[in-house]
C-alpha cells in the first residue's frame, strides 16, 4: 500500500508555511538525525521528502514558537529506508507503558543502529529518530521515546552503536502516522535531558491509569488528570483533526524556554498586584507567576489566549498550577504539576480555566493564600495574590 500524505498535513497547513526564523545570539540549533527504516512484512511506501517536512518544518516551527525562537532544530535524513532483519511482530510492543517489553524496544534500537552505523556518523548529532514504515496498529505504540525514557534515566543507560558509537542525547521512536503532538512530546523528552538519574521533563499523564485495559484512546484520555488537553506532554493533541495545543509555563520552565525575568516570584509576606500577559507573547514582560509555598512546592499561574497553537485549546483564561518538584513521575497519584480546577464538572479538565466571567477566584485555606483575577486588559489580566491570612476577604 502506498501513502501519499500523513493525515496531519493537511489539517497543518495554516501552521507549516510559518516562516523559519534567523537565529539570534543565544539561539540554541539541536541537531537530529532521522533514520528510516522498514520491515521485510510491511508494504506501506513513504515518501522521504514528508517525513523531511514533518521534522525540519513543521515541528521546527512548533519548538521555535513554543521556545520563543531559543531553540530550532537542524534535521538531516538517511537518504534510503533500511530494512530491519526481523518482521515488525518481533519488535511490537504493548500501547501500555508499565507493559512494555523493554528488550524489544532495545532489539529495534540496536538493529536500527547496527544497519546504518556505517552510513551514520552520530557524534555530528545532538538525538536520532528512528521512523519506521510501519502502522501503530503493526508495532503497538505510535511513539515512545527509549531514552531517556523506556530504556532508563541515567547516563549509564545511554545508547550506543554495535561498534561504539556514542547516541548522544537520546533516540525516539514513531510510526508513521504520529501526531505533530507525539513528535514533540518525545522529542522534549531528549531536549530536556537527565539530571540526577531523572527526567527534567516527564510524561504529564498518569502512568497507572494509561496502563489500565480499554480501548487505546479511551483509556488515554483517562490517564490525563494532571494537565489534561492543556500541553501536548499530557495529550499530544486535542482533536485529530487540530495541530496540538502550546506547551504550559511550567514545561518551558523545565525546557529553559522562560526568562528568569518573565517569571513574577510573588513575595510570600506581602499582597501583590500584577499584569500576567498571554504565554504565547514571548516579548510581554510577565509569562508566569510563581507562588512558593515550600522549598519543593509552589503555584504557578499562566494566561492562555486563542493565539497561534493556542487556536486548539478547549477554553481560554488564567491557568493556576499546584507544582511539588520533589515528584519525578507521574503515578501513584503523584505528578510534579497539576492543574486546579475551575469547574470540576466538565470532564477532563476541559473547563479548568479561570476568568472573570466564569470562576474568578481561588483559594488555599491551609496556606493562606487567595488568587483573584480582577480585570481583563487586552489579552492580558490584572491579577491580585493575596497572603496575609488565611481567610483574607
Amino acid at each position: 500500500m502506498k501513502i501519499n500524505a500523513f493525515p496531519v498535513l493537511v489539517v497543518l497547513a495554516i501552521f507549516s508555511c510559518l516562516p523559519n526564523v534567523t537565529s539570534a545570539q543565544g539561539h540554541i540549533v539541536e541537531k537530529g538525525i532521522i533514520i528510516l527504516v522498514k520491515f521485510p512484512d510491511v508494504n506501506n511506501v513513504i515518501d522521504r521528502n514528508l517525513v523531511e517536512m514533518r521534522f525540519s518544518r513543521q515541528l521546527n516551527n512548533y519548538i521555535q514558537q513554543m521556545s520563543y525562537d531559543k531553540v530550532s532544530l537542524e534535521i538531516d535524513t538517511t537518504e534510503k529506508w533500511y530494512t530491519l532483519p526481523e518482521p515488525v511482530g518481533h519488535y511490537k510492543i504493548s500501547p501500555r507503558n508499565l507493559e512494555v517489553d523493554k528488550s524489544r524496544i532495545r532489539k529495534l534500537i540496536d538493529d536500527t543502529f547496527g544497519a546504518v552505523e556505517n552510513d551514520v556518523n552520530f557524534s555530528k548529532y545532538d538525538f536520532s529518530v528512528i521512523f519506521m514504515n510501519a502502522k501503530v496498529e503493526d508495532y503497538g505504540m505510535i511513539g515512545l521515546c527509549g531514552y531517556p525514557g523506556m530504556l532508563g534515566f541515567s547516563s549509564q543507560d545511554a545508547l550506543k552503536t554495535p561498534s561504539g558509537q556514542l547516541i548522544k542525547g537520546g533516540t525516539a521512536i514513531f510510526c508513521f502516522q504520529a501526531h505533530l503532538g507525539t513528535l514533540f512530546h518525545d522529542i522534549a523528552h531528549i531536549l530536556g535531558g537527565t539530571k540526577e538519574g531523572k527526567r527534567m521533563l516527564p510524561c504529564l499523564y498518569d502512568h497507572d491509569l494509561q496502563s489500565k485495559p480499554g480501548p487505546t484512546r479511551q483509556v488515554g484520555v483517562e490517564a490525563m488528570i494532571n494537565m489534561g488537553y492543556w500541553d501536548p506532554m499530557s495529550c499530544h493533541f486535542y482533536k485529530w483533526g487540530q495541530p496540538p495545543p502550546g506547551v504550559c509555563s511550567w514545561t518551558k520552565i523545565r525546557l529553559n524556554w522562560l526568562e528568569p525575568s518573565q517569571i513574577k516570584i510573588v513575595n510570600p509576606n506581602q499582597n501583590t498586584e500584577f499584569l500576567l500577559d498571554s504565554l504565547e507573547n514571548g516579548s510581554a514582560q510577565i509569562l508566569a507567576a510563581k507562588i512558593p509555598i515550600s522549598k519543593n512546592t509552589y503555584y504557578l499561574l499562566e494566561n492562555r489566549q486563542p493565539i497561534g497553537y493556542d487556536k486548539v485549546l478547549p477554553q481560554y483564561g488564567v491557568l493556576i498550577m499546584y507544582a511539588d518538584d520533589s515528584v519525578a513521575e507521574c503515578r501513584h497519584g503523584l505528578a510534579p504539576v497539576k492543574l486546579i480546577n475551575a469547574n470540576p464538572s466538565v470532564p477532563n479538565l476541559e473547563a479548568a480555566a479561570f476568568d472573570i466571567d466564569r470562576k474568578n477566584f481561588y483559594q488555599d485555606d491551609k496556606n493562606g493564600i487567595r488568587i483573584d483575577i480582577l480585570e481583563k486588559i487586552g489579552d492580558s489580566y490584572k491579577i491580585r495574590v493575596n497572603r496575609s491570612a488565611k481567610h483574607p476577604y
